[in-house]
Protein backbone atom coordinates (compact mmCIF):
# COMPACT_ATOMS: atom_id res chain seq x y z
CA UNK A 1 0.00 0.00 0.00
CA UNK A 2 2.03 2.92 -1.30
CA UNK A 3 -1.13 5.90 -1.73
CA UNK A 4 -4.08 6.28 0.48
CA UNK A 5 -7.37 8.18 -0.12
CA UNK A 6 -9.58 9.30 2.41
CA UNK A 7 -13.04 9.44 1.49
CA UNK A 8 -14.30 11.66 4.39
CA UNK A 9 -13.31 15.25 5.96
CA UNK A 10 -12.47 17.16 8.45
CA UNK A 11 -10.93 15.93 11.98
CA UNK A 12 -11.42 12.25 11.16
CA UNK A 13 -9.48 12.21 7.58
CA UNK A 14 -6.60 14.60 8.98
CA UNK A 15 -6.42 11.98 11.86
CA UNK A 16 -6.03 9.15 9.27
CA UNK A 17 -3.90 10.79 7.10
CA UNK A 18 -1.22 11.56 10.15
CA UNK A 19 -1.03 7.51 10.67
CA UNK A 20 -0.80 6.89 7.41
CA UNK A 21 2.27 9.44 6.78
CA UNK A 22 4.00 7.42 9.39
CA UNK A 23 3.64 4.21 7.94
CA UNK A 24 5.62 6.12 4.56
CA UNK A 25 1.76 5.69 2.93
CA UNK A 26 0.86 8.98 0.54
CA UNK A 27 -2.55 10.45 0.83
CA UNK A 28 -4.98 12.05 -1.60
CA UNK A 29 -8.29 13.96 -0.27
CA UNK A 30 -11.15 14.79 -1.81
CA UNK A 31 -13.14 17.85 -0.75
CA UNK A 32 -16.26 19.65 -1.59
CA UNK A 33 -16.16 23.65 -2.19
CA UNK A 34 -17.03 24.30 1.15
CA UNK A 35 -13.66 22.42 2.65
CA UNK A 36 -11.17 24.03 0.02
CA UNK A 37 -9.28 25.37 3.01
CA UNK A 38 -9.63 22.85 5.05
CA UNK A 39 -6.39 21.39 7.04
CA UNK A 40 -6.86 18.22 5.76
CA UNK A 41 -7.04 19.35 2.58
CA UNK A 42 -3.62 21.26 2.60
CA UNK A 43 -2.19 18.30 4.85
CA UNK A 44 -2.85 15.86 2.04
CA UNK A 45 0.31 14.94 -0.76
CA UNK A 46 -2.63 15.26 -3.57
CA UNK A 47 -6.39 16.93 -3.17
CA UNK A 48 -8.79 16.84 -5.43
CA UNK A 49 -12.44 19.20 -5.60
CA UNK A 50 -15.25 16.73 -6.48
CA UNK A 51 -18.32 18.92 -5.74
CA UNK A 52 -20.47 21.07 -4.60
CA UNK A 53 -20.93 21.96 -0.74
CA UNK A 54 -23.82 19.62 -0.04
CA UNK A 55 -22.96 16.14 1.15
CA UNK A 56 -24.83 14.59 -1.76
CA UNK A 57 -22.97 16.17 -4.19
CA UNK A 58 -19.81 15.56 -3.05
CA UNK A 59 -18.57 12.84 -0.17
CA UNK A 60 -21.25 10.42 -1.01
CA UNK A 61 -20.60 10.71 -4.42
CA UNK A 62 -18.80 6.88 -4.49
CA UNK A 63 -18.63 6.40 -8.39
CA UNK A 64 -16.59 9.83 -8.40
CA UNK A 65 -14.25 8.97 -5.34
CA UNK A 66 -13.65 5.40 -7.43
CA UNK A 67 -13.14 7.25 -10.51
CA UNK A 68 -10.92 9.65 -9.23
CA UNK A 69 -9.03 7.18 -6.90
CA UNK A 70 -8.20 5.06 -10.53
CA UNK A 71 -7.21 8.06 -12.07
CA UNK A 72 -4.30 8.83 -9.22
CA UNK A 73 -2.88 4.97 -9.38
CA UNK A 74 -4.69 4.82 -5.65
CA UNK A 75 -4.15 1.56 -3.63
CA UNK A 76 -6.53 1.90 -1.03
CA UNK A 77 -9.57 3.97 -0.02
CA UNK A 78 -10.45 4.37 3.58
CA UNK A 79 -13.97 5.85 4.34
CA UNK A 80 -13.51 7.54 8.05
CA UNK A 81 -16.58 7.23 9.85
CA UNK A 82 -20.29 8.66 8.52
CA UNK A 83 -20.77 9.20 4.39
CA UNK A 84 -20.28 6.02 2.89
CA UNK A 85 -18.40 4.45 5.64
CA UNK A 86 -20.99 1.31 6.23
CA UNK A 87 -22.44 1.49 2.64
CA UNK A 88 -21.71 -2.56 1.63
CA UNK A 89 -22.47 -1.13 -2.20
CA UNK A 90 -19.68 1.22 -2.09
CA UNK A 91 -17.05 -1.09 -0.17
CA UNK A 92 -17.85 -3.45 -3.32
CA UNK A 93 -17.61 -1.05 -5.63
CA UNK A 94 -14.39 -0.63 -4.09
CA UNK A 95 -13.42 -3.84 -4.17
CA UNK A 96 -14.30 -4.41 -8.08
CA UNK A 97 -12.49 -1.42 -9.17
CA UNK A 98 -9.27 -3.09 -7.89
CA UNK A 99 -8.52 -0.99 -4.63
CA UNK A 100 -8.87 -2.05 -1.17
CA UNK A 101 -11.75 -1.37 0.87
CA UNK A 102 -9.87 -0.74 4.80
CA UNK A 103 -12.84 -1.84 6.00
CA UNK A 104 -14.62 -5.03 6.60
CA UNK A 105 -16.31 -7.52 3.53
CA UNK A 106 -18.94 -6.00 1.65
CA UNK A 107 -20.94 -9.17 3.41
CA UNK A 108 -20.22 -8.27 6.63
CA UNK A 109 -21.38 -4.79 6.30
CA UNK A 110 -24.38 -5.94 5.03
CA UNK A 111 -25.29 -8.36 8.39
CA UNK A 112 -24.51 -6.28 10.65
CA UNK A 113 -26.25 -2.58 8.96
CA UNK A 114 -29.50 -4.05 9.08
CA UNK A 115 -30.47 -4.64 13.10
CA UNK A 116 -32.48 -7.56 12.93
CA UNK A 117 -29.64 -9.29 10.46
CA UNK A 118 -27.05 -8.84 12.84
CA UNK A 119 -28.96 -10.22 15.91
CA UNK A 120 -29.91 -13.42 13.65
CA UNK A 121 -26.28 -13.48 13.24
CA UNK A 122 -25.14 -12.94 16.54
CA UNK A 123 -28.17 -15.36 18.25
CA UNK A 124 -25.99 -18.23 16.77
CA UNK A 125 -23.26 -17.87 18.90
CA UNK A 126 -25.88 -17.20 22.24
CA UNK A 127 -25.05 -13.80 22.56
CA UNK A 128 -28.15 -12.48 24.96
CA UNK A 129 -30.09 -10.29 23.28
CA UNK A 130 -33.26 -7.87 24.74
CA UNK A 131 -36.60 -9.90 24.40
CA UNK A 132 -38.28 -8.90 21.30
CA UNK A 133 -39.50 -10.01 17.85
CA UNK A 134 -37.09 -12.00 15.83
CA UNK A 135 -38.44 -10.44 12.69
CA UNK A 136 -39.46 -7.47 11.19
CA UNK A 137 -43.51 -6.09 12.27
CA UNK A 138 -45.83 -4.87 10.28
CA UNK A 139 -49.18 -5.76 11.50
CA UNK A 140 -50.07 -4.13 14.80
CA UNK A 141 -52.24 -6.87 16.11
CA UNK A 142 -48.73 -9.05 15.62
CA UNK A 143 -46.92 -6.18 17.58
CA UNK A 144 -49.82 -5.80 20.36
CA UNK A 145 -49.28 -9.91 20.70
CA UNK A 146 -45.83 -9.43 20.99
CA UNK A 147 -46.05 -6.51 23.07
CA UNK A 148 -48.05 -8.41 26.24
CA UNK A 149 -45.93 -11.07 25.69
CA UNK A 150 -43.22 -9.00 26.37
CA UNK A 151 -44.23 -6.58 28.63
CA UNK A 152 -44.58 -3.00 28.40
CA UNK A 153 -42.79 -0.17 27.90
CA UNK A 154 -41.77 -1.29 25.10
CA UNK A 155 -39.19 -0.11 22.15
CA UNK A 156 -40.10 0.30 18.69
CA UNK A 157 -36.88 0.44 16.42
CA UNK A 158 -36.17 0.94 12.52
CA UNK A 159 -33.63 -2.33 11.56
CA UNK A 160 -32.25 -0.03 9.36
CA UNK A 161 -31.62 3.08 11.79
CA UNK A 162 -29.44 5.06 13.66
CA UNK A 163 -28.52 8.31 15.62
CA UNK A 164 -32.47 7.35 17.32
CA UNK A 165 -34.49 7.91 14.24
CA UNK A 166 -37.08 5.79 13.58
CA UNK A 167 -37.05 5.05 17.40
CA UNK A 168 -40.42 5.47 19.86
CA UNK A 169 -40.90 4.50 23.42
CA UNK A 170 -44.48 3.12 23.83
CA UNK A 171 -46.16 2.97 27.46
CA UNK A 172 -49.58 1.42 26.68
CA UNK A 173 -51.44 -0.13 24.41
CA UNK A 174 -53.73 2.62 23.29
CA UNK A 175 -51.00 4.44 21.90
CA UNK A 176 -48.96 1.48 19.98
CA UNK A 177 -50.64 1.62 16.32
CA UNK A 178 -49.87 5.63 17.03
CA UNK A 179 -46.16 5.23 17.93
CA UNK A 180 -45.55 2.38 15.08
CA UNK A 181 -46.73 4.35 12.00
CA UNK A 182 -44.31 7.12 13.09
CA UNK A 183 -41.42 4.96 13.46
CA UNK A 184 -42.32 3.34 10.47
CA UNK A 185 -42.92 6.72 8.38
CA UNK A 186 -39.49 8.34 10.05
CA UNK A 187 -37.38 5.30 9.00
CA UNK A 188 -38.75 4.97 5.38
CA UNK A 189 -37.95 8.61 5.07
CA UNK A 190 -34.47 8.46 6.54
CA UNK A 191 -33.52 5.45 5.72
CA UNK A 192 -35.51 4.38 2.76
CA UNK A 193 -37.23 1.19 4.73
CA UNK A 194 -40.12 1.10 7.11
CA UNK A 195 -38.92 -2.38 8.58
CA UNK A 196 -38.92 -2.15 12.17
CA UNK A 197 -38.95 -4.38 15.42
CA UNK A 198 -40.07 -4.42 18.64
CA UNK A 199 -37.89 -4.78 22.02
CA UNK A 200 -38.33 -5.06 25.68
CA UNK A 201 -37.70 -1.40 26.74
CA UNK A 202 -34.90 -1.37 29.50
CA UNK A 203 -35.33 1.69 31.95
CA UNK A 204 -32.48 2.66 33.09
CA UNK A 205 -29.36 1.59 30.98
CA UNK A 206 -26.17 2.45 30.42
CA UNK A 207 -24.86 2.07 27.18
CA UNK A 208 -21.50 0.20 26.82
CA UNK A 209 -19.35 -0.64 23.76
CA UNK A 210 -16.14 -3.19 22.93
CA UNK A 211 -13.91 -2.35 20.40
CA UNK A 212 -12.24 -4.94 18.55
CA UNK A 213 -10.02 -5.91 15.54
CA UNK A 214 -9.81 -8.59 13.44
CA UNK A 215 -7.47 -9.55 10.52
CA UNK A 216 -8.31 -11.85 7.57
CA UNK A 217 -6.99 -15.07 9.37
CA UNK A 218 -9.59 -15.75 11.50
CA UNK A 219 -7.44 -13.83 14.68
CA UNK A 220 -10.01 -11.83 16.71
CA UNK A 221 -9.23 -9.52 19.55
CA UNK A 222 -10.89 -6.74 21.81
CA UNK A 223 -9.42 -4.18 23.30
CA UNK A 224 -12.41 -3.57 25.99
CA UNK A 225 -14.72 -1.66 26.43
CA UNK A 226 -15.77 2.19 26.29
CA UNK A 227 -18.73 4.01 28.47
CA UNK A 228 -20.89 5.92 26.25
CA UNK A 229 -24.18 6.60 28.49
CA UNK A 230 -23.75 10.58 28.50
CA UNK A 231 -26.02 11.16 25.26
CA UNK A 232 -28.07 14.10 23.89
CA UNK A 233 -31.19 13.08 21.40
CA UNK A 234 -29.58 9.40 21.16
CA UNK A 235 -26.24 10.77 20.12
CA UNK A 236 -23.19 10.36 22.48
CA UNK A 237 -21.41 13.32 24.08
CA UNK A 238 -18.54 12.34 26.52
CA UNK A 239 -17.08 8.73 26.45
CA UNK A 240 -14.51 7.59 28.46
CA UNK A 241 -12.58 4.03 28.66
CA UNK A 242 -12.48 1.88 30.60
CA UNK A 243 -15.93 1.70 32.12
CA UNK A 244 -16.43 1.89 35.79
CA UNK A 245 -19.44 -0.44 36.69
CA UNK A 246 -17.69 -3.12 34.83
CA UNK A 247 -15.56 -5.91 37.35
CA UNK A 248 -13.21 -8.02 35.41
CA UNK A 249 -15.18 -11.40 35.03
CA UNK A 250 -18.28 -8.91 33.69
CA UNK A 251 -15.53 -7.45 31.36
CA UNK A 252 -14.26 -10.47 30.28
CA UNK A 253 -17.32 -11.58 29.77
CA UNK A 254 -18.65 -8.61 27.38
CA UNK A 255 -15.38 -8.72 25.85
CA UNK A 256 -15.76 -12.62 24.77
CA UNK A 257 -19.34 -12.25 23.39
CA UNK A 258 -17.87 -9.01 20.99
CA UNK A 259 -15.43 -10.75 19.74
CA UNK A 260 -18.09 -14.20 19.07
CA UNK A 261 -20.49 -11.42 17.40
CA UNK A 262 -17.49 -10.44 15.10
CA UNK A 263 -16.51 -14.20 14.13
CA UNK A 264 -20.97 -14.25 13.35
CA UNK A 265 -20.10 -12.25 10.49
CA UNK A 266 -16.42 -13.39 9.52
CA UNK A 267 -15.29 -10.06 9.96
CA UNK A 268 -12.22 -7.90 9.41
CA UNK A 269 -10.97 -4.57 10.40
CA UNK A 270 -11.49 -2.39 13.12
CA UNK A 271 -15.19 -2.59 14.44
CA UNK A 272 -17.34 -1.92 17.76
CA UNK A 273 -19.83 -3.82 19.39
CA UNK A 274 -22.68 -2.00 21.01
CA UNK A 275 -24.39 -3.28 23.95
CA UNK A 276 -26.97 -2.21 26.46
CA UNK A 277 -26.23 -2.98 30.40
CA UNK A 278 -29.49 -3.40 33.02
CA UNK A 279 -29.39 -2.47 36.61
CA UNK A 280 -28.11 -6.01 37.57
CA UNK A 281 -25.20 -5.17 34.99
CA UNK A 282 -27.05 -7.91 32.55
CA UNK A 283 -25.57 -7.11 29.72
CA UNK A 284 -27.57 -7.59 26.02
CA UNK A 285 -26.42 -6.79 21.88
CA UNK A 286 -27.30 -3.79 20.55
CA UNK A 287 -25.52 -3.62 17.23
CA UNK A 288 -22.47 -3.65 15.63
CA UNK A 289 -21.03 -0.59 13.60
CA UNK A 290 -18.61 -1.67 11.17
CA UNK A 291 -16.11 0.87 10.88
CA UNK A 292 -13.83 3.57 13.24
CA UNK A 293 -15.54 5.00 15.97
CA UNK A 294 -15.59 8.34 16.65
CA UNK A 295 -14.64 8.04 20.33
CA UNK A 296 -11.71 5.45 19.07
CA UNK A 297 -9.05 7.80 20.81
CA UNK A 298 -9.88 6.92 24.52
CA UNK A 299 -9.41 2.94 23.57
CA UNK A 300 -6.36 4.33 22.11
CA UNK A 301 -5.16 6.16 24.82
CA UNK A 302 -5.44 3.28 27.69
CA UNK A 303 -4.05 0.42 25.36
CA UNK A 304 -1.00 2.31 23.25
CA UNK A 305 -2.57 0.20 20.31
CA UNK A 306 -2.78 2.78 16.79
CA UNK A 307 -6.32 1.80 15.91
CA UNK A 308 -5.89 3.59 12.31
CA UNK A 309 -2.19 1.71 12.27
CA UNK A 310 -3.97 -1.68 12.86
CA UNK A 311 -6.92 -1.07 10.04
CA UNK A 312 -4.32 -0.38 7.32
CA UNK A 313 -2.26 -3.27 8.47
CA UNK A 314 -5.04 -5.85 8.41
CA UNK A 315 -6.05 -4.34 4.81
CA UNK A 316 -2.45 -5.21 3.71
CA UNK A 317 -3.26 -8.49 4.78
CA UNK A 318 -0.93 -8.76 7.89
CA UNK A 319 -1.23 -11.11 10.96
CA UNK A 320 -2.50 -9.00 13.99
CA UNK A 321 0.57 -8.47 16.06
CA UNK A 322 -0.90 -9.39 19.24
CA UNK A 323 -2.90 -11.64 21.24
CA UNK A 324 -5.52 -10.84 23.73
CA UNK A 325 -3.46 -11.78 26.64
CA UNK A 326 -1.06 -8.90 25.23
CA UNK A 327 -3.41 -6.21 25.57
CA UNK A 328 -3.45 -4.71 29.15
CA UNK A 329 -5.57 -1.67 30.18
CA UNK A 330 -3.05 0.91 31.43
CA UNK A 331 -4.84 4.41 33.31
CA UNK A 332 -8.08 6.40 32.10
CA UNK A 333 -9.24 8.16 29.04
CA UNK A 334 -12.13 10.66 29.14
CA UNK A 335 -13.33 12.26 25.82
CA UNK A 336 -15.44 15.35 25.15
CA UNK A 337 -16.94 15.97 21.41
CA UNK A 338 -16.63 19.36 20.73
CA UNK A 339 -19.90 20.32 18.92
CA UNK A 340 -21.01 23.56 17.37
CA UNK A 341 -23.87 23.58 19.23
CA UNK A 342 -25.97 25.84 21.56
CA UNK A 343 -26.77 23.56 24.41
CA UNK A 344 -29.05 26.44 26.05
CA UNK A 345 -31.38 25.92 22.87
CA UNK A 346 -32.06 22.30 22.97
CA UNK A 347 -28.32 21.61 21.64
CA UNK A 348 -29.14 23.31 18.38
CA UNK A 349 -26.09 23.35 15.86
CA UNK A 350 -24.79 26.78 15.85
CA UNK A 351 -22.77 28.26 12.59
CA UNK A 352 -20.41 31.31 12.14
CA UNK A 353 -16.81 31.46 11.87
CA UNK A 354 -13.86 30.77 14.50
CA UNK A 355 -13.21 34.50 15.87
CA UNK A 356 -10.37 32.45 18.08
CA UNK A 357 -9.18 29.01 18.71
CA UNK A 358 -7.22 28.28 21.06
CA UNK A 359 -6.22 24.95 21.19
CA UNK A 360 -5.42 23.38 25.15
CA UNK A 361 -2.28 21.81 25.98
CA UNK A 362 -0.09 19.59 28.52
CA UNK A 363 0.64 16.69 29.80
CA UNK A 364 -2.36 13.60 28.72
CA UNK A 365 -4.39 16.33 27.03
CA UNK A 366 -5.03 15.29 22.85
CA UNK A 367 -7.46 17.47 20.81
CA UNK A 368 -8.30 15.31 17.30
CA UNK A 369 -9.81 18.58 15.15
CA UNK A 370 -10.40 20.02 11.96
CA UNK A 371 -10.28 23.59 11.92
CA UNK A 372 -8.37 26.55 12.05
CA UNK A 373 -9.10 30.10 13.81
CA UNK A 374 -10.40 32.34 11.08
CA UNK A 375 -12.69 29.29 9.16
CA UNK A 376 -16.08 29.60 8.93
CA UNK A 377 -18.73 26.17 10.05
CA UNK A 378 -20.80 25.50 7.21
CA UNK A 379 -23.43 24.21 7.72
CA UNK A 380 -23.79 21.51 5.49
CA UNK A 381 -21.94 18.45 8.08
CA UNK A 382 -22.09 17.31 11.05
CA UNK A 383 -21.60 20.12 13.65
CA UNK A 384 -18.16 18.79 16.04
CA UNK A 385 -15.63 20.90 16.16
CA UNK A 386 -13.23 18.67 17.86
CA UNK A 387 -12.73 15.75 20.37
CA UNK A 388 -11.00 16.67 23.15
CA UNK A 389 -9.30 13.87 25.56
CA UNK A 390 -7.93 13.13 28.80
CA UNK A 391 -5.97 10.55 30.35
CA UNK A 392 -4.28 9.96 33.33
CA UNK A 393 -3.18 6.80 36.05
CA UNK A 394 -6.60 7.37 37.45
CA UNK A 395 -10.51 8.02 36.22
CA UNK A 396 -10.45 11.23 39.14
CA UNK A 397 -7.03 12.45 37.59
CA UNK A 398 -8.71 12.04 34.15
CA UNK A 399 -12.00 14.19 35.02
CA UNK A 400 -9.92 16.78 36.70
CA UNK A 401 -7.29 17.21 33.10
CA UNK A 402 -10.12 17.30 31.22
CA UNK A 403 -11.65 20.31 33.08
CA UNK A 404 -8.20 22.28 33.02
CA UNK A 405 -8.42 21.24 29.34
CA UNK A 406 -12.18 22.21 28.77
CA UNK A 407 -10.86 26.18 30.64
CA UNK A 408 -7.96 26.19 28.70
CA UNK A 409 -9.69 25.76 24.91
CA UNK A 410 -10.69 29.08 23.91
CA UNK A 411 -13.34 29.00 21.06
CA UNK A 412 -15.42 32.66 20.59
CA UNK A 413 -18.01 32.81 17.34
CA UNK A 414 -19.86 30.15 17.41
CA UNK A 415 -21.88 28.49 20.63
CA UNK A 416 -20.12 25.27 22.21
CA UNK A 417 -20.32 22.45 23.65
CA UNK A 418 -17.32 22.85 26.28
CA UNK A 419 -19.73 24.41 29.39
CA UNK A 420 -22.01 21.55 28.59
CA UNK A 421 -19.00 19.07 29.31
CA UNK A 422 -18.00 20.82 32.09
CA UNK A 423 -21.46 20.62 33.67
CA UNK A 424 -21.10 17.19 33.34
CA UNK A 425 -18.02 16.20 34.65
CA UNK A 426 -18.82 18.42 37.69
CA UNK A 427 -21.70 16.41 38.25
CA UNK A 428 -21.85 13.94 41.62
CA UNK A 429 -23.60 11.66 39.54
CA UNK A 430 -20.81 11.07 36.88
CA UNK A 431 -18.16 11.83 39.22
CA UNK A 432 -19.27 8.91 41.31
CA UNK A 433 -20.44 7.09 38.07
CA UNK A 434 -23.80 6.63 39.25
CA UNK A 435 -25.49 6.96 35.70
CA UNK A 436 -27.44 6.47 32.67
CA UNK A 437 -28.29 6.98 29.18
CA UNK A 438 -30.88 9.30 30.94
CA UNK A 439 -28.30 11.21 32.11
CA UNK A 440 -28.79 14.62 30.29
CA UNK A 441 -33.04 14.25 30.72
CA UNK A 442 -32.59 13.81 34.44
CA UNK A 443 -29.68 16.23 35.36
CA UNK A 444 -29.19 19.09 32.72
CA UNK A 445 -31.25 21.94 32.24
CA UNK A 446 -30.67 25.12 30.21
CA UNK A 447 -31.17 26.84 33.44
CA UNK A 448 -28.44 24.80 35.78
CA UNK A 449 -26.08 25.81 32.80
CA UNK A 450 -26.80 29.33 33.31
CA UNK A 451 -26.17 28.99 37.35
CA UNK A 452 -22.53 27.43 36.40
CA UNK A 453 -21.29 30.23 34.01
CA UNK A 454 -22.82 32.78 36.58
CA UNK A 455 -21.58 31.12 39.17
CA UNK A 456 -18.05 31.20 37.58
CA UNK A 457 -18.14 34.70 36.30
CA UNK A 458 -19.16 35.67 39.96
CA UNK A 459 -15.33 33.54 41.21
CA UNK A 460 -13.56 35.53 38.17
CA UNK A 461 -15.07 38.85 39.17
CA UNK A 462 -14.01 38.29 42.87
CA UNK A 463 -10.38 36.96 41.83
CA UNK A 464 -10.21 40.19 39.57
CA UNK A 465 -11.36 42.43 42.29
CA UNK A 466 -9.09 40.38 44.66
CA UNK A 467 -6.18 41.06 42.45
CA UNK A 468 -6.77 44.83 41.92
CA UNK A 469 -6.85 45.59 45.65
CA UNK A 470 -3.87 43.63 46.13
CA UNK A 471 -1.92 45.86 43.39
CA UNK A 472 -3.49 49.00 44.91
CA UNK A 473 -1.89 47.66 48.38
CA UNK A 474 1.66 46.88 46.83
CA UNK A 475 1.28 50.29 45.20
CA UNK A 476 0.14 52.67 47.97
CA UNK A 477 3.23 50.74 50.07
CA UNK A 478 5.93 51.69 47.39
CA UNK A 479 5.09 55.59 47.69
CA UNK A 480 4.76 55.08 51.80
CA UNK A 481 8.42 53.72 51.54
CA UNK A 482 9.61 56.14 48.83
CA UNK A 483 11.68 58.02 51.26
CA UNK A 484 13.57 55.09 52.28
CA UNK A 485 17.55 54.84 51.41
CA UNK A 486 17.01 52.87 47.80
CA UNK A 487 20.28 51.00 49.08
CA UNK A 488 17.98 49.65 51.64
CA UNK A 489 15.54 48.97 49.50
CA UNK A 490 17.23 46.79 46.75
CA UNK A 491 18.85 44.93 49.91
CA UNK A 492 14.93 43.88 51.06
CA UNK A 493 14.21 43.14 47.80
CA UNK A 494 16.76 40.50 47.34
CA UNK A 495 17.03 39.16 50.53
Amino acid sequence: MKKLLVANRGEIALRIMRSAKEMGIKTVAVFSEADRLMPFVKYADEAVCIGAAASKDSYLLGDKIIATAKQLHVDAIHPGYGFLSENAAFAKAVEKAGITFVGPTPEAIEVMGSKLAAKGAAKRFNIPMVPGSDGAITDVNEAKALAQKTGYPILIKASAGGGGKGMRVVQHEAELEEQMQRAQSEAKNSFGDDSVFIEKYVGSPKHIEVQVLADAHGNIVHLFERECSVQRRHQKVIEEAPSSCLDETKRMAIGAAAVDVARSCNYRGAGTVEFLVDEQLNFYFLEMNTRLQVEHPVTEMITGVDLVKEQLKIARGEILSFKQEDLKINGHAVELRVYAEDPLNNFLPDIGKLESYQKPEGPGVRVDDGYEEGMNIPIYYDPMLAKLIAFADTRAQAIARLLRAIDEYKITGVKTTLSFGKFVLKHPDFISANFDTHFVTKHFSPEKLIEQNSNEELIAAIVAAKFATNKNNQQKAAVTTGNVSKWKNRTSLHG
